[in-house]
């Protein structure tokens, strides 16, 4: 049986609405902590990437990654966390993970198109 992946991320403090998506998994889910970004608005390089939750007005919890069919790619490989969505700073930024840092940000999830850019735990 193909396994359904439902994400739904409300506004919160970390990242904006993102309505209900729904992917079909091509393998199972395991914990990542960076990525390869290629973003034309953010420096590009490794990130570490934790999911955020809402939990204490904010707190970071496992990241995951999992390949999905995606209409326009073959697979697309989608990397989700908490309920408040993805965080993420460039791995050469030393601090500890905070909302209100400014070298750091939130999205809803990632999709990135090439599985070299998933660094696996």
């Amino acid at each position: 049986m193909t396994k359904q992946i439902y994400i739904e991320v409300e506004e919160n403090d970390n990242c904006e609405y993102m309505p209900m998506q729904l992917y079909e998994a091509k393998g199972d889910p395991v914990l990542v902590s960076r990525v390869k970004l290629f973003d034309p608005d953010k420096p590009h390089g490794m990130y570490d990437v934790v999911g955020w939750s809402s939990v204490s007005e904010g707190s970071p919890v496992p990241a995951e990654y999992v390949p999905v069919s995606d209409s326009g790619q073959a697979v697309v490989h989608l990397i989700s966390g908490g309920d408040w969505g993805v965080r993420l700073k460039l791995s050469s930024v030393n601090e500890e993970w905070n909302i209100h840092s400014p070298n750091q940000f939130g999205e809803p999830y990632l999709m990135l198109t090439d599985a070299a850019d998933v660094m696996l735990d």
